[in-house]
């Protein structure tokens, strides 16, 4: 499309769940619902359309074994957006990918800086590792180089016990998490464990990543407290062979992982029925590759959230809880065009027909 062209779209504009329109207008760069008054060269297009998809929980600059270059980085992203996700909430990378911000046919990216763990308490080369006393001045300064997140490490394997531990005393988190909050960040956390949980919700989180260790008893609390989790479900899906590898040594967390792993969809339906946020977040760019928004989408609905509400946790409520526009008149042009409902069928999510980006055909 040709700078100054015209983009018209017909068919069903999902604006939101319950407001469907018939046609939209990219003028510019942004989303018009009427016909610009010059429109000369005009190209129309048609199908069902939703706003950008959002992942959630995705690494762009991070492999297995840390930060990765400048061009690895670009093939994840393009790799994203191809699959439809226009919106990234870089849930921790060890990378700096401030550069994508300046290209035009890269996703927007919201990041979270560098994890922050306990010494020895995480994946190698992934994060800042440190004791509870300096806790708090991290998290203040990567909330100031951040886009209004920080990631903590929860929980991981305490090797003298053998199992998931939490890795931090609440004092330190109280004091860290409002430290963030003062920065106006919102803190998210990785957690697979029940341990690690109230004393984070007692100082203040305001998200739980995988959130594995959800308890009947927790739950609630959660609800009440509008904490959001990002299940990362198709993750969870690897947990039996990660306590194949590591069963030989720590038979407990092998044991764990796996009571994790068969209670991880009956934990996400609980979680949605009590009315606790969830949203879609793939945990790509570790061991899990890019492009599967549309695998934990439909994992989302073998957890119990109608198609409807898990398309919301990838679009139209990913982006309200995390500040972005949608399809609103004058907002930018991030939208994806399927040929059928995916509201009918959320595996449509799988095959766009046309990503719009910046208001541009891209793909």
């Amino acid at each position: 499309m040709n700078d100054g062209a015209v983009l018209h779209v017909r068919g069903r504009v999902l604006v939101g769940p319950q407001d469907v329109r018939d046609e939209l207008w990219v003028v510019d760069g942004r989303v018009s619902f009427t016909r610009p008054p010059t429109a000369g060269d005009v190209r129309t297009v048609t199908g069902w359309v939703l706003p950008g998809l959002v992942d959630a929980h995705c690494h762009v600059g991070l492999d297995a074994h840390g930060a990765v270059d400048a061009e690895t980085s670009e093939k994840q992203a393009l790799t994203d957006r191809d699959a439809g996700t226009l919106l990234i909430r870089d849930a921790g990378s060890a990378a700096d990918t401030r550069w994508i911000d300046e290209r035009e046919d890269l996703p927007r990216i919201i990041r979270a800086g560098r994890h922050i763990a306990r010494t020895r308490r995480y994946i190698r080369n992934y994060a800042h590792e440190i004791e509870p006393g300096d806790l708090a001045a991290y998290v203040r300064a990567e909330a100031r180089c951040g886009d209004g997140w920080v990631k903590l490490v929860g929980d991981w394997i305490d090797r003298d016990r053998g199992d998931l531990a939490a890795c931090w005393p609440g004092d330190a988190l109280t004091e860290a998490i409002a430290a963030a909050h003062e920065e106006g960040a919102r803190v998210t956390a990785h957690c697979f464990s029940a341990e690690s949980l109230p004393d984070l919700l007692a100082a203040g989180i305001d998200c739980v990543e995988h959130a594995t260790g959800l308890t009947e008893e927790l739950i609630p609390v959660f609800a009440e407290r509008g904490v959001a989790i990002v299940p990362t479900l198709v993750n969870i899906g690897t947990f039996p062979d990660l306590a194949a590898g590591g069963e030989a040594k720590f038979p407990a967390w092998a044991a764990h992982m796996r009571r994790l792993h068969e209670r991880r969809y009956d934990t996400v339906g609980a979680a949605h029925d009590a009315g606790i946020p969830v949203f879609v977040g793939t945990d790509a760019g570790g061991s899990l590759a890019h492009g599967l928004v549309a695998d934990e989408v439909a994992e989302l609905v073998k957890a119990g959230l109608s198609p409807a509400e898990a398309l919301s946790a990838a679009s139209w409520g990913a982006r309200e809880w995390l500040g972005r526009p949608g399809l609103e008149e004058g907002a930018p042009a991030d939208f994806v065009v399927y040929e059928q409902d995916p509201r009918a069928d959320v595996r449509v999510l799988a095959d766009p027909r046309l990503v719009v980006l910046r208001g541009r055909p891209v793909g």
